[in-house]
């Protein structure tokens, strides 16, 4: 009698508790938002038929919040972040001029990066740990989306650092690769876009 009095108690401690771990868990999930912080950064990497080149922001210009929630099968992401095209610098003149005007900066002064999904709720320590989701660039009124491998980790001051890296075309926004002296310097239509965000995490 003692014994199944001890197993009822048992059962009803333990029972509530895995009920409402998981559910516990998704709510917290679900209240996470992601803070892009100014000193985040992007490089776009490209070459021509004679040499390389790298255009950067080093600092972000504003803050953006990215909200976290739990889906069925991966993390949904919700938010982005917004680059001024003429922000970029190619450390040479004639460079960024070429890339500023191929990305329309006129008619399209913005470029933006819609960050979709992750495949996973990250760990988040020191660690860097590898992660892909899905986000949608645009460029130049055109938008595509693109599988991304990401690396993240905090840091001692619970700053989290996503690094990522994706390859794209010129071609893949209907842009024309900029030519030089008659076609004699042609810029290649691959880049490279690297980016480095640094995150506060907020939960509600």
């Amino acid at each position: 009698m003692l014994y199944k009095n001890i197993l009822c108690l048992y059962l009803l401690l333990v029972a509530p508790a895995t009920y409402i771990l998981p559910r516990q868990l998704s709510h917290a999930a679900d209240g996470r938002k992601w803070i892009v912080s100014e000193n985040s950064s992007l490089c776009v990497n490209g070459s021509t038929n004679v040499n390389k080149f790298a255009c950067d922001i080093l600092a972000y210009e504003r803050t953006d919040t990215i909200k976290v929630s739990q889906g069925k099968s991966q993390m949904i992401l919700s938010g982005g972040i917004g680059i001024n095209i003429q922000s970029f610098n190619c450390h040479n003149s004639m460079m960024t001029r070429d890339l500023r005007k191929t990305l329309k900066e006129k008619q399209f002064p913005m470029l933006h990066i819609a960050f979709l999904t992750l495949n996973k709720l990250p760990e988040l320590t020191s660690q860097p740990e590898p992660i892909t989701g899905m986000v949608e660039i645009e460029i130049a009124g055109v938008r595509k989306q693109f599988d991304v491998k990401y690396k993240i980790s905090v840091d001692d001051q619970k700053v989290i650092h996503l690094l990522g890296s994706r390859d794209v075309n010129f071609s893949d926004f209907n842009l024309i690769p900029p030519k030089k002296l008659g076609g004699m310097i042609q810029t290649k239509d691959k880049l490279s876009v690297d980016f480095h965000l640094k995150i506060k995490s907020i939960n509600r």
